[in-house]
């Protein structure tokens, strides 16, 4: 419920007031000297002030100052029953909402009302939404203790601070839109539009209207005129992302403008002129496409000023547990924090694995084990097949594995391989333990004590 403080020094018109603003749902404190408004907004948070702008003690005007100095975000509308021009410019001038003559309509102080209201509101929350993107995108918080990821970070701190174009390389499910969106939330650019476009994802003449835009009639089906993503992202930030995959034709428009910084719509004559900061992305190797002739060797120095290589996770296994436990608390609280950890046989399967999809491949993971974990400790058996067994090799082993730095418990280990292989047995030969036995070319006796050792059935 909103609150709104009523100043008035005339007791009726604080009563009209509010009994009005009770009825349209309002909580409402009331105030008899503009004096006293100060010592109000320090122990209330007050959304609107409404404030009578003649009193004997203190004026309107110095409410608006009081309420402008204590709680910059409480709206303020005065009412006078002088219609004073130059008054109502010197409060709007200070920060005043709206200024509303005696005698009003109802109607219209609550229409008023409510308008302030609901400014105040998309404020608050505009700068609840800049906030959280900010955060979210802080260079700070990303996840990562490695030394690659160090320097990562450290180099979009020095980036964000310059305009110029940056190309993020790294392979499929490193984070490439991740680094991208914290070096523009970090920047001067922050508060203007990032907009990014996946440049292998439609066909070119498609593209090029997303990207420059087109005029009504441009081709069939442009029933209307359409700006593209250059001037959507004006003053901001424009990912493309996939550049790689770009044809020939369209890398030489898209080069014209990264030179001249302008463009024409799709069907249109006039010259429009941006102010975009370009990010690229790729998982391809663009020096190699520019000695296969397939990538155009001026462009690719164009957006190749400032290069980020995102390193795979294989390379930074030391952050395999710090992103494990990040994704374990985003995905619990989803599901009530149930899940407390990850067992420590789970973290060594975790930290042995490759990783071939990257950060992404091991947060799906991480969110599948916590959607099927019955229990408070996330066990091995909650991981897919090929992380628990590792590849294998032409006999149909498991290949050597690496020692953590951090050592291995091997009995624990072992004997999580050893109760996987006798559940599949078990399953694969419906429950009958003697040709389950046989699969793992094991004595009877030995299975059926490993089967009664792991709880199996």
């Amino acid at each position: 419920m909103k609150k709104i403080l009523v100043v008035d020094d005339e007791q009726s018109m604080r009563d009209f007031l509010s009994i009005m603003l009770k009825k349209e749902g309002y909580s409402v404190l009331s105030a008899e000297r503009g004096s006293s408004v100060g010592e109000i907004l320090k122990k209330e948070v007050i959304d609107l002030v409404i404030s009578d702008i003649r009193m004997p003690d203190v004026s309107g005007i110095d409410v608006l100052r009081m309420a402008k100095d204590i709680a910059p975000e409480t709206m303020v509308i005065l009412i006078t029953a002088y219609a004073s021009t130059k008054t109502a410019i010197q409060a709007l001038k200070m920060g005043a909402y709206d200024y509303i003559i005696k005698p009003f309509d109802v109607d219209e102080v609550k229409l008023i009302v409510k308008n302030a209201l609901d400014k105040k509101r998309l404020e608050e929350e505009n700068i609840y939404l800049k906030q959280e993107l900010k955060e979210k995108y802080r260079f700070e918080n990303m996840v990562g203790a490695s030394v690659k990821m160090l320097q990562v970070f450290d180099l979009i701190k020095r980036v964000a601070e310059t305009s110029s174009t940056v190309l993020v390389s790294g392979s499929s499910g490193t984070g490439k839109e991740l680094v991208a969106k914290a070096v523009h939330f970090n920047s001067q650019r922050r508060n203007s539009q990032f907009v990014s476009i996946s440049c292998g994802a439609m066909p070119e003449p498609l593209l090029e209207s997303e990207l420059f835009g087109h005029m009504k009639g441009a081709f069939t089906g442009a029933h209307s005129s359409k700006k593209g993503l250059f001037e959507i992202a004006d003053k901001g930030t424009l990912l493309l992302d996939e550049i790689g995959e770009l044809s020939l034709s369209m890398q030489v428009k898209l080069l014209r403008v990264l030179q001249e910084r302008q463009f024409r719509r799709v069907g249109g004559t006039e010259e429009m002129t941006v102010d975009v900061r370009i990010i690229a992305a790729t998982n391809r190797d663009l020096q190699k496409m520019v000695d296969d002739g397939t990538f155009r060797e001026d462009l690719f120095y164009r957006i190749n000023v400032i290069p980020i290589q995102v390193p795979p996770l294989k390379e930074r296994k030391e952050d395999i547990k710090i992103l494990a436990e990040y994704f374990l608390e985003k995905y619990n609280s989803e599901i009530g924090g149930k899940v407390k950890k990850i067992s420590e046989e789970t973290l060594t399967l975790l930290e042995q694995y490759d990783w071939p999809g990257n950060v992404r491949e091991l947060e799906n993971v991480i969110e599948r084990a916590v959607a099927l974990e019955i229990t408070d400790v996330i066990l091995p058996e909650r991981l897919p097949e090929k992380i628990i067994h590792g590849r294998m090799d032409s006999d149909g082993f498991a290949p050597k594995t690496k020692i953590p730095d951090n050592g291995l418990d091997l009995e624990l280990y072992l004997d999580t391989i050893k109760k996987d292989y006798i559940q599949q047995a078990l399953e694969m030969t419906g429950g009958v333990q003697n040709k389950a036995a046989d699969l793992l070319k094991m004595s009877f006796r030995s299975f059926r004590y490993y089967v009664k050792k792991f709880s199996l059935r």
